[in-house]
């Protein structure tokens, strides 16, 4: 491939095939090499079946390319070590692409959200009659190496937090199938809002509730699974940091007035975790809970509650309360101290749940 003034030979190429050359500098820059297989061919190289290299690229989250001449040798060695995961024994096959997915979704995330957030702004045309296109690939060019350590970097930590998790199962099937808090922190009358208010204001009011609940959950000990929008799922090893999270969340958000009320629903129990969600009827409970929980309430299941009085972080009324407090006077000594308040709401069927107890939680006076 041959290079003159004019530009790269990907810009030639780009020219034959009518695609944008700077698309293809910048692909260049980014992938650090040059396009030189087709699927075929990168299949036929990388020593693995075109079905199998097919399934990987599928799951990473890329469309059909046919049998252009798209890839790379980064392709090429990403297939093999996928394949070399498998020969050695130490993925299934099925995991394998498991793993291409859970990547490929995570990453296509982050991708968007750093082209649509962060370059464009940087991009902006710094003088009078330069084009966007201009500065965009010496700009990419400086920050590429320095998000990639980045993302390595978080990468590791969030690998060694959820490593920390597993080895500290009590067994195999808790690795997979644990007993977490789980919670959803609901924004009030979302839809009417999208009615009324312009698309870039309910850009921005999104990205400051996710912002605000992310930083709160992770601040106090919680996972932020996901956010939907409009509403966020997180879960906590134990019920007591849920309680604290969810009443950080309405509290935080009822102190700022450009913020709709918030509603939260949590449960306790057993939920199975695939690729970073997680899954099951106390997912669902939690889930029915913040449909019904009043305007910045918090709503929780009846094993939640059993599970924050069984740790002491709440009584399990108001007058076993003031009856331990009446003793422990009387005996000189500290009465308990309890950070949560607990309140039986009234009992509802709930549709594929079965009739539920829904219990209010609140901070306690004092707690």
């Amino acid at each position: 491939m041959t290079v003159d003034d004019s530009g790269s030979g990907e810009d030639a190429q780009g020219a034959d095939s009518g695609e944008d050359p700077l698309a293809l500098r910048l692909e260049g820059l980014i992938l650090g090499a040059e396009r030189r297989y087709t699927p075929f061919q990168a299949a036929r190289s990388a020593g693995v079946s075109m079905e199998l290299a097919s399934r990987f690229w599928r799951a990473m989250g890329f469309a059909d390319i046919g049998q252009a001449k798209a890839l790379t040798e980064a392709d090429v060695l990403a297939l093999r070590r996928l394949a070399g995961l498998v020969e050695a024994g130490l993925l299934s096959e099925a995991m394998a692409v498991q793993v291409a997915r859970s990547t490929g979704q995570t990453t296509a995330r982050l991708a968007e959200w750093q082209i649509d957030s962060f370059l464009e702004g940087l991009t902006e045309p710094p003088e009078p009659g330069m084009t966007r296109t201009e500065v965009t690939y010496p700009i990419v060019e400086l920050l590429l190496p320095e998000l990639e350590e980045f993302l390595v970097y978080v990468w590791r930590r969030q690998l060694a937090a959820s490593a920390g998790r597993v080895v500290q199962a009590a067994d195999d099937e808790e690795m997979v199938d644990r007993r977490l808090a789980v919670g959803f922190a609901d924004l009030v009358g979302f839809t009417r809002l999208t009615r009324r208010m312009e698309e870039e204001e309910l850009g921005e009011l999104v990205e400051a509730f996710e912002t605000t609940a992310a930083d709160l959950v992770a601040a106090n000990g919680g996972r932020l699974i996901k956010t939907l929008g409009d509403e966020v799922l997180y879960a906590a090893d134990d019920a007591g940091t849920a309680a604290e999270i969810a009443l950080r969340l309405i509290e935080t958000m009822a102190h700022d007035e450009t913020m709709p009320e918030l509603r939260v629903g949590m449960a306790f129990g057993t939920v199975t975790t695939r690729m970073g969600d997680v899954f099951g009827t106390t997912v669902n409970l939690a889930s029915r809970l913040t449909s019904i929980a009043p305007k910045d309430a918090v709503l929780v299941d009846t094993a939640f509650a059993e599970e924050l009085i069984r740790t002491q972080d709440a009584p399990s009324s108001e007058a076993e309360a003031a009856e331990e407090a009446a003793a422990a006077e009387k005996e000189g000594e500290e009465p308990p101290t309890y950070r949560f308040a607990l309140q039986p709401m009234w009992q509802r069927p709930v549709r594929g749940l079965g009739v539920v107890e829904p219990w209010l939680l609140t901070r306690r006076d004092g707690g």
